[in-house]
């Protein structure tokens, strides 16, 4: 990309920012909302999970015993 190109989404970032905190009310009615990056957080305890919750599958039902052609 060009330098205009990286100093236009600079100043569009820059303006949203501002206008996202400094004017917008948030109004939510759920309380996990004022929490600090309850998402980024939730997000990754739920990845976490995924790759657990996976292998574990994967140890229960694909893998199979060394034996199991001689069976």
């Amino acid at each position: 990309m060009k330098t205009w190109h990286w100093i236009a989404l600079g100043v569009v970032f820059l303006i949203s920012l501002v206008l996202e905190f400094g004017f917008m009310e948030i109004k939510s009615p759920h309380w996990w909302n004022h929490i600090p990056a309850f998402y980024a957080i939730w997000g990754f305890i739920g990845c976490v999970a995924i790759i657990y919750i996976s292998k574990w599958l994967g140890k229960l039902f694909i893998l199979s015993d060394e034996d199991y052609y001689d069976r």
